[in-house]
């Protein structure tokens, strides 16, 4: 296990300034998911971990040794990519040994450390077999169980399950979390898919434009996030902001009141998770159902408002049609405030401002 520390990380293609001075610190045995949209720079960051990018000023350290200048092959670092990258003429067997066959390790300590990783991936059964044999699962099994038998200090992941279908990719985020219980490294994951990154991560980064917005548990950054681009990037459907300012006792917006919570003053953006809406015969909020989302138990309805475009939950057993015109309201005390401009949390649900 290894402590990984960004100091003031920056890199640029050309004019293109695509990390802007990145400070972040990923604990011993920590899961650490950075997450944002695409050209964000997360994964320009993990690759300059593991030493596949140049870094143009800062520092990463691990256990506190500056790692700028150290060759990838020398950093103790394993790194599953979104291809499997696998040999199509070896078997899962081969795939498995080849890191270590070229260290020129023993082929009895080989040997046992292919069992040790077929065990804990379920490969036994398909050692023997070429990679065009096996289902995508099974071949980013191999892509994982290859970094296991070097027994790094410190895994990487890039879009590891991106390449695989619904199913796939739920059950191998169980095996991930899994695999991180059971070998207790450091494993620092990139994706796009924040629900990926709310079901593995002990902690996750957000990042967008090259900056790290917010790094905290999963739960914290979903419940009390940083600013709006946190708040909206968390959780789906997203959170729904609504320009409003403080008029006496009230927020009041286009077509829209709410009670002000103690503390706010001015011009502000009202945050309102979707969970935290429902449908109601007398609310607050009013528009013309553009879309329905039904998932069995409950759904979504997605509106067209004065304000703009709200999503709210309903009962998955009542009648909410496409065109009709509904009313929402809130749950209870479940309003988040930001700043006009959305770069700072002011207020979040049961907090005083």
């Amino acid at each position: 296990m290894a402590t990984v520390r960004l100091v003031g990380i920056r890199k640029s293609f050309g004019d293109n300034a695509i990390v802007k001075g990145v400070d972040l610190e990923i604990a011993s045995g920590e899961f650490l998911v950075m997450v944002g949209p695409s050209g964000c720079g997360k994964t320009t960051l993990l690759r300059m971990i593991a030493g596949l990018e140049q870094i143009d000023s800062g520092e990463v350290l691990v256990d506190g040794k500056r790692l700028n200048d150290v060759p990838p092959r020398d950093r103790d670092v394993g790194m599953v990519f979104q291809s499997y990258a696998l040999y199509p003429h070896m078997s899962v067997r081969e795939n498995l040994a080849f890191g270590l066959t070229l260290r020129k390790t023993p082929p009895a300590e080989i040997e046992a450390r292919v069992q040790v990783a077929a065990q804990m991936l379920a490969l036994g059964p398909l050692l023997g077999r070429k990679p065009k044999d096996l289902s995508g699962g099974q071949r980013q099994r191999v892509a994982i169980g290859r970094v296991i038998v070097r027994r790094p200090q410190i895994f990487l992941f890039d879009e590891p399950l991106s390449n695989l279908d619904t199913a796939l990719r739920v059950q191998m985020r169980g095996e991930l979390a899994r695999l991180h219980r059971q070998l207790g490294v450091t494993m620092i994951y990139v994706t796009h898919d924040q629900v990926e990154a709310m079901t593995l991560a002990t902690r996750v980064a957000v990042f967008n434009q090259g900056l790290l917005q917010q790094v905290g548990p999963p739960l914290e950054l979903y419940h009390r996030p940083a600013n709006t681009f946190v708040a909206t990037f968390l959780g789906s459907p997203s959170m729904n902001l609504l320009a409003a300012r403080k008029e006496g006792a009230s927020l009041v917006g286009t077509g829209f009141t709410l009670p002000c919570p103690e503390g706010v003053e001015g011009a502000v953006k009202v945050g309102l998770r979707p969970q935290d809406l429902r449908v109601v015969l007398n609310g607050p909020l009013r528009g013309e159902v553009e879309a329905v989302e039904r998932l069995g138990f409950d759904g979504y309805a997605f509106l067209k408002t004065e304000a703009g475009s709200v999503a709210a939950r309903f009962d998955g057993g009542a009648k909410v049609d496409v065109g009709e015109v509904v009313q929402v309201a809130p749950t209870g005390d479940v309003l988040h405030v930001f700043t006009a401009d959305g770069a700072k949390a002011l207020r979040h649900p049961g907090a005083p401002a």
